[in-house]
């Protein structure tokens, strides 16, 4: 009880102090109770095609193609959630989608994501590198270390810092791991509210979502990635 009690202390401490944040940390590694892992029973494919994700356990591979997403069996309103991810290749491009609505995922085709929700962005770091060597210019509108967005009919006030345009949540420190390592994500979807923290640190998110209850989607965005260990809990 100690042990649980001094993370959610640590965890409002760095929440509420920037400086104290990048000198301390908190995993929350989803266990307990409420807390449920989520296996193949619990996702339903969207748009995707036989072979584009593979469940082994708490382990789900995703070859990222074609471009698409699979979705939750249920909606959820109110949740926290813990899970997983990595990149097998440099510049990979993938996400989890907060609160889509069924009817931004009807008869959505095979090379589109969904019509609506909140992404919470898992960009490998060489996507900005490719970026700037094929652009000859720094990465501005995106960044590698988890951004929140509003996506298609969606929308969100994004916490600061902001990209150039205002429409993401940058991550206020980086944080995330390159290709080949594993990445913690822990997400809180609360009340319309988005909130990401990357490898323990809390770095990005954003309030007043609408819609704010839905469908969570993995997403595959044209390179391999695997998940494990994704882990919900539903909150009032």
């Amino acid at each position: 009880m100690i042990k649980k009690i001094s993370v959610v202390v640590l965890l409002i401490f760095t929440t509420l102090t920037g400086q104290a944040e990048e000198k301390k940390h908190a995993i929350i590694d989803g266990t307990g109770p409420g807390w449920v892992t989520l296996g193949e029973k619990d996702f339903a494919d969207v748009n995707g095609v036989e072979d584009t994700w593979q469940f082994e356990g708490a382990l789900i591979k995703g070859t990222g193609v074609p471009i698409g997403v699979m979705r939750t069996a249920k909606q959820y309103k109110n949740l926290e959630m813990v899970l997983e991810w990595k990149h097998l290749k440099a510049a990979g491009n993938s996400g989890v989608f907060v609160w889509v609505a069924p009817e931004a995922l009807e008869g959505l085709p095979n090379g589109s994501l969904p019509r609506s929700g909140i992404e919470v962005q898992a960009l490998d770091h060489g996507y900005a590198t490719n970026f700037k060597k094929r652009t000859g210019k720094d990465a501005e509108w995106f960044t590698t270390n988890g951004d929140i967005f509003a996506v298609g009919k969606s929308t969100m006030k994004p916490f600061p810092p902001l990209s150039p345009n205002g429409s993401r949540s940058f991550p206020r420190a980086n944080h995330s791991n390159g290709h080949g390592e594993w990445n913690h994500y822990y997400v809180r979807a609360i009340n319309g509210e988005v909130r990401l923290w990357v490898n323990g640190y809390e770095v990005s998110g954003g309030s007043e979502c609408k819609p704010s209850q839905g469908y969570l989607c993995l997403e595959a965005e044209g390179s391999p990635i695997h998940f494990r260990n994704i882990r919900i809990r539903e909150l009032p």
